[in-house]
């Protein structure tokens, strides 16, 4: 896994890295964005771009012999085959829909996983200036401070958060929908804030209670939002109730008292 001081310095390297995306992320959230378009509704902006090669670059004059994953690079063709070496998967900016409406929920997310198995985590928001990480054994935080996940017991008492996804075919919306509407009858309320890292990351601080996602765009989503659940107490599985699997395009995440009061729902309408 590596060891502790290699590890602590793996998450400076990517604090730092988050912070100088952050800074273009913030300048450019106040500013007119040239958009392009992925998929019907699936957008990618200058700032997404320059925010990974930032990142990238970064890393590599730190750790060259590591590999690398990307959103944008992934997008236009890149290889994002998960090996056992230290492999660095990057967000640069999720949440770009809400960046493009200035709604302030936007990250960066930078994961390195060693072995396949995510190991070091940091989610920064620079918006609201938020900065959520952890290393594999050694907890998770929030701009510093401990984080741990909520106590909440009972599903029915529970804030819960997915996402509709990017497809707009109508086999998918049709599901998506009924899950929702079932879903609706089983807790306290919903929400969908247009972002996989900072939903995962909102599970680790308590202020979220259960988190399910499918078909999300791919392991830069989740590699270190995984690592902060998981270093806050939370659990993490497949919305069907099976392990977790990085490269699914499936995720979800609760604290573990409300794992299988989920997943016997979502389970329903898959």
């Amino acid at each position: 896994m590596g060891d502790s001081d290699s590890l602590s310095q793996f998450l400076a390297s990517a604090v730092d890295a988050a912070h100088k995306a952050g800074e273009i992320i913030r300048k450019g959230f106040y500013q007119t964005k040239n958009v392009e378009h992925k998929g019907q509704v699936d957008l990618v902006t200058e700032t997404d771009k320059a925010c990974e090669d930032l990142i990238f670059n970064h890393l590599k004059q730190l750790y060259p012999s590591h590999k690398f994953i990307g959103e944008e690079t992934t997008a236009a063709g890149g290889n994002a085959e998960l090996t056992d070496e230290p492999t660095w998967i990057v967000d640069p900016l999720d949440g770009t829909t809400n960046f493009v409406h200035g709604f302030p929920f936007v990250c960066v997310s930078i994961g390195l996983t060693i072995r396949k198995i995510p190991t070091v985590g940091v989610v920064y928001n620079p918006i609201i200036n938020e900065l959520f990480t952890g290393i594999h054994g050694k907890g998770a935080f929030l701009n510093g401070n401990p984080i741990k996940v909520s106590s909440q017991t009972e599903l029915i008492n529970a804030l819960l958060v997915t996402e509709v996804g990017t497809k707009r075919d109508n086999l998918t919306v049709d599901a998506c929908t009924n899950r929702i509407n079932s879903l609706l009858f089983k807790v306290r309320s919903l929400r969908m804030t247009g972002s996989c890292a900072l939903n995962l990351c909102g599970i680790a601080c308590g202020r979220l209670d259960v988190c399910f996602e499918l078909g999300f765009g791919g392991p830069w989503d989740v590699a270190a939002g995984a690592v902060i659940v998981r270093e806050a107490g939370g659990v993490l599985f497949d919305p069907s109730g099976a392990d977790f699997d990085i490269t699914s395009q499936r995720v979800a995440a609760s604290n573990p008292f409300l794992k299988e009061a989920l997943v016997a729902v979502v389970r329903q309408n898959l």
